[in-house]
């Protein structure tokens, strides 16, 4: 009589036990943050998929965040000890502030850096290690509406007395020539660095930062002086200062056809694709003109690494988070994010389809030098004061002069001499 219930319970151990998690079998997590938009957005999602597909037991938690906000959250984070898995990066000084302070994985051995573009590759490479793998490369042309230019009769500028002819004509007619939002600042700094490189040529910025140059020389200046200049010719939108690119103002000016030019990195194609579509027909890219008597060879450009992947040291999990790195960085990722982007594959190998990306390739391959952006190579408290002072110059707020000099006192604050 006794035996059925004894078997009854241990079946019901046994379906119980079968029933319960084991924590053997608990997913692991990683947090993975990163500030892409629209189609990049998916591209990113979907290489994450395919890492939980070949590693079942491991959920990423994705954080899509914008841009500036990023920017402040990110050191927050790493500096309250909570920092994400994975996280995104520009390389350069950005980076290094975090490499610096002993919060990176070193990846030196962990990945193939001879699959990488080498001049990619450098940008997240310290002291001869690896601390973070790139994407891609973005540069930043002059973005134009065919059908403005066509309708008023003006053709892409080549050198600094035709933009101003330029700015005239649009003028004249009530359209803005150049959509800008610098409520961010690093917008405007595209010109600095744009003016910069023509006036003084691609030693200019190399030799300030090695500091045997510095950021008061002339042609910084001159630089400054040429920015006023469109400002007092009315180049921008009113009130440009306080308008914001992460929310799109200067885009729809641009789509709009209120504004006929658009001085952006080629991720705009992007935002063109994800938000109007219709525009791409419209719109094509010039490099930045040339300036007279200038030193800097005009098919320079001006560009940067964008994006670069890190593993936190503090990761709980560094060789998944590699593999992860790996499947973000793969030629399934690189080429569908290189073609819906506009941007330049840090892959070694990588064949581009898409015709207009195939476009801005053309022109990087034609360039003489890529100028990185300054605040991405830059100290942060020194790359912020580059942002300040160019935004100071566009709101008129400084001299041309004063804003050199205090980049230059800055700087010898801030670098190793």
């Amino acid at each position: 009589m006794k035996k059925p219930g004894l078997l009854l319970m241990v079946g019901l151990l046994v379906f119980l036990t079968a029933c319960m998690p084991s924590a053997g079998t608990e997913k692991k997590t990683l947090t993975f943050w990163h500030i892409g938009i629209g189609e990049e957005r998916t591209i990113l999602e979907q290489a994450v998929k395919r890492f939980e597909e070949k590693h079942p037991d491991v959920k990423v938690e994705i954080v899509a965040q914008q841009n500036d906000a990023y920017k402040t959250k990110l050191p927050v984070a790493m500096g309250g000890g909570n920092p994400p898995d994975i996280f995104h990066s520009w390389g350069g000084g950005w980076l290094g502030e975090f490499v610096e302070a002993g919060q990176v994985y070193d990846l030196t051995d962990k990945v193939e850096a001879d699959r990488f573009v080498p001049a990619a590759l450098e940008a997240a490479t310290f002291d001869g290690k690896i601390m973070g793998v790139p994407l891609a490369m973005d540069v930043v042309p002059v973005w134009y509406n065919k059908e403005v230019f066509e309708k008023y009769g003006v053709k892409p500028p080549k050198t600094w007395d035709e933009m101003l002819q330029a700015v005239e004509t649009f003028k004249k007619n009530g359209v803005i020539p150049f959509a800008l939002a610098n409520k961010t600042k690093w917008t405007g700094a595209f010109y600095l660095m744009y003016f910069a490189d023509r006036i003084g040529g691609e030693k200019l910025f190399e030799n300030a930062v090695n500091r045997e140059g510095s950021f008061d020389d002339p042609a910084y200046v001159k630089a400054g002086e040429y920015i006023q200049k469109l400002v007092k010719e009315g180049a921008f939108p009113e009130g440009f200062n306080g308008l914001d690119e992460d929310t799109g103002q200067s885009r729809q000016l641009f789509y709009s056809g209120k504004a006929a030019m658009y001085v952006m990195g080629s991720w705009f194609l992007n935002n063109i694709r994800d938000e109007n579509p219709e525009m791409e027909k419209k719109v094509a890219f010039f490099p930045f003109p040339a300036v007279p008597d200038g030193k800097g060879d005009p098919s320079n450009l001006v560009g940067g690494v964008s994006p670069v992947y890190s593993i936190s040291a503090s990761c709980k999990y560094p060789d998944l988070a590699v593999e992860l790195l790996k499947e973000l960085t793969s030629e399934e990722t690189v080429k569908p994010f290189a073609e819906n982007r506009g941007a330049i594959p840090a892959l070694k190998g990588v064949e581009v389809d898409d015709d207009f990306v195939q476009k801005l390739n053309d022109m990087v391959d034609q360039a003489n030098y890529l100028q990185v952006y300054y605040d991405q190579t830059l100290p942060p408290e020194l790359a912020e004061e580059h942002k300040n002072t160019t935004q100071s110059l566009f709101g008129l707020k400084m001299t041309p002069e004063e804003a050199a000099k205090a980049m230059e006192k800055k700087a010898k604050e801030i670098l190793k001499k």
